[in-house]
């Protein structure tokens, strides 16, 4: 009897690095997760690529795909939509895989209602300090929106309690041994597989 694949859902405030610690975890070989690409109606950042970082889609298009139902789930965020396909992650869990999405903390606490059994993991950053220096360090944001982010990032941390583990990005490769560990304790969990050993059982 096959395991069902797991649903990882990385998230955390804005600015944490949540994109820079999921390359850092694909980038590596023994990586076997299935990365679901998130939807968002941003403007790409410098490097950035289309159907890679993110599928980018204009307003009317997202909100099109909201009355299709064909979201996990989506979160309007400081002016712009992001959202999760459905189908593509349901498909993937049914054949065994592991999904990996990398969402924003409105969006994990929708797939939380969906996938109650899903595994959920808050990126912290090391500091508020810190995190207002890397979202400055981009360059990309105003003030004005550099505020809001704050604002929003306190907001989020206080969400942290909807989450089953938290992992803080001091430096993004022991953050990534962190997660990766969290995934292959969780395949453990005897909840998770009892019913497949119990099946062994049956058949003896």
């Amino acid at each position: 009897m096959q395991e069902k694949g797991l649903l990882i859902v990385l998230s955390g405030p804005s600015g944490v690095g949540k994109g820079t610690v999921r390359k850092e975890i694909f980038s590596q070989p023994d990586t076997a997760f299935e990365y679901s690409i998130s939807m968002t109606t941003r403007k790409p950042r410098a490097g950035e690529v289309d159907g890679v970082d993110y599928f980018f889609k204009t307003k009317e298009e997202f909100e099109e795909l909201i009355r299709q139902e064909k979201l996990l789930e989506y979160a309007e965020f400081v002016g712009n939509y992001y959202g999760t396909p459905v189908d593509y992650v349901r498909e993937t869990l049914a054949a065994g895989k592991d999904v990996f999405l990398e969402i924003e903390v409105k969006g994990a606490k929708q797939v939380r209602e969906k996938f109650p059994d899903g595994l959920f993991i808050f990126l912290m950053p090391p500091s508020l300090t810190e995190l207002k220096n890397r979202i400055v360090t981009r360059g990309t944001e105003t003030e004005d929106i550099i505020h809001n982010r704050m604002l929003s990032a306190r907001e989020e941390i206080e969400m942290m309690k909807l989450y089953d583990y938290i992992v803080v990005n001091d430096q993004v490769e022991h953050a990534c041994e962190r997660i990766k560990a969290i995934v292959m304790a969780e395949h453990c969990r005897r909840e998770r597989v009892e019913h497949i050993y119990k099946k062994l059982l049956e058949d003896e």
